[in-house]
C-alpha cells in the first residue's frame, strides 16, 4: 500500500493533483479542504495517502495530515459511505467542522452535503461518535478552531475558472445544475477555481 508521497506538484485540477515522485506521476484525489492548502505548481508537497483497489479502478486519495487520513479511513467504514462520498464530506467541511457536527448531532448540517440523506447523516452521527472516543489529537477535538491558510491567486480567465469549479463540484457528487447554480452565486471576475469552490462549499453549509 502507498502510504506517503513526497514529490513535485505538476498539475492541479480540483479535486485531483498530479504529483511526481522519483520520476513517476501519481494522480491523487484530495478533499478540497486539503487541496486549498497545497503549494503552487512545481513546488514540493508531502501527502499521506490511502490506496483503494476496485474491480474497475485503482484510486489514490491524499491528505495533508495523518489525522485527516485517519478520519477518511473511519468514514469509509460506515455502512453506505464509500471513498467518493467520504471525499465529498471532507470537501464540504473541514475535519474539525465534521467532528463538531457529529458531536453536536447536527443532522441538518450534514444533509446539506452531496449524497448525504437523513438516514446517512443519522448513521454518521451514531457510528462516528463512538469512533471519535478512540481517536486522539487536536484535529478530533470538537472545539478545535477552523482556519484556511492558503493564499488566493487571481486569474483573468473567469469563465475557465467557473467551468473548472463546476466540474470539480460535479466530481464531488453535486448534480450539474446544482453545481452551476452554486458557482454562479459566488462567481466574480477575479476569482480562481479554488476560490470559487471554497466559497461555494462554504455557502452550501
Amino acid at each position: 500500500m502507498i502510504g506517503r508521497l513526497r514529490g513535485t506538484i505538476l498539475e492541479k485540477q480540483p479535486p485531483l493533483v498530479l504529483l511526481e515522485a522519483n520520476g513517476v506521476g501519481y494522480e491523487v484525489h484530495m478533499p478540497m479542504t486539503c487541496f486549498y492548502e497545497l503549494p503552487e505548481l512545481n513546488n514540493e508537497a508531502v501527502l499521506f495517502t490511502h490506496f483503494v483497489v476496485r474491480e474497475d479502478a485503482q484510486l489514490l486519495f491524499g491528505f495533508n495530515s495523518k489525522q485527516e487520513r485517519a478520519l477518511f479511513r473511519e468514514l469509509i467504514k460506515v455502512n453506505g459511505v464509500g471513498p467518493k462520498l467520504a471525499l465529498a464530506i471532507l470537501s464540504g467541511m473541514s475535519a474539525q467542522q465534521f467532528v463538531t457536527a457529529v458531536e453536536r448531532e447536527e443532522i441538518a448540517v450534514l444533509v446539506k452535503l452531496p449524497g448525504v440523506g437523513k438516514k446517512t447523516a443519522e448513521r454518521l452521527v451514531v457510528e462516528m461518535k463512538d469512533r471519535f472516543k478512540g481517536m486522539h489529537g487536536d484535529l478530533f477535538a470538537a472545539d478545535a478552531p477552523f482556519a484556511l491558510t492558503s493564499e488566493v491567486q487571481t486569474t483573468d480567465a473567469a469563465n475557465d475558472a467557473e467551468g473548472e469549479a463546476v466540474a470539480a463540484l460535479v466530481s464531488l457528487g453535486y448534480k450539474p445544475q446544482e453545481a452551476s447554480r452554486m458557482i454562479s452565486k459566488v462567481g466574480r471576475p477575479d476569482a480562481d477555481c479554488e476560490t470559487l469552490i471554497r466559497e461555494a462549499l462554504r455557502a452550501a453549509i
